[in-house]
């Protein structure tokens, strides 16, 4: 596929410089939004039209709550946070959240399109999280891979 740089805007431009320095312990996707675990208690989202937001961890798990995300789902999200704060990547038994497989302490974020398609890599000292969106079909997929 053929990506194309874009440009961020000024909103994105003033999350970007508060997760710098941030480490992602795990993910959710829900929705149309993926849900990135911050190590400094942040909980980073970002929709599938590559907007984003972040919030403080449990204000923003405690905010999902809605048409798709039940009371139960939302404790299940609060637990695994909790796991993954106090265990890192060694965290188990996550019913929400996935792991980060590789640790991502974030240095840069790039960000992409093509036609209806958004990519935002998420570029770490010795790892690399790219989520790649479809706005036809609202699908997020995230991977990870090691840079060394």
């Amino acid at each position: 596929m053929d990506w194309t740089e874009l440009e961020t805007s000024t909103y994105q431009e003033h999350v970007i410089k508060h997760v710098l320095g941030a480490t992602i312990l795990g993910w959710a996707v829900i929705g149309d939004a993926a849900h990135f675990l911050l190590d400094v208690g942040l909980l980073w989202t970002i929709y599938v039209n590559a907007e984003m937001n972040l919030m403080a961890q449990g204000v923003a798990i405690q905010d999902l709550e809605g048409e798709d995300v039940t009371r139960d789902d939302v404790a299940a999200l609060a637990v695994d946070a909790d796991l993954l704060n106090s265990q890192g990547r060694e965290a188990s038994g996550l019913k929400r959240f996935t792991v980060a497989p590789f640790e991502c302490l974030i240095t840069s974020v790039e960000f992409f399109g093509s036609d209806s398609q958004k990519r935002i890599v998420v570029v770490g000292e010795s790892a690399n999280i790219e989520i790649e969106t479809s706005l036809e079909s609202f699908d997020i997929h995230i991977s990870a891979q090691v840079t060394v």
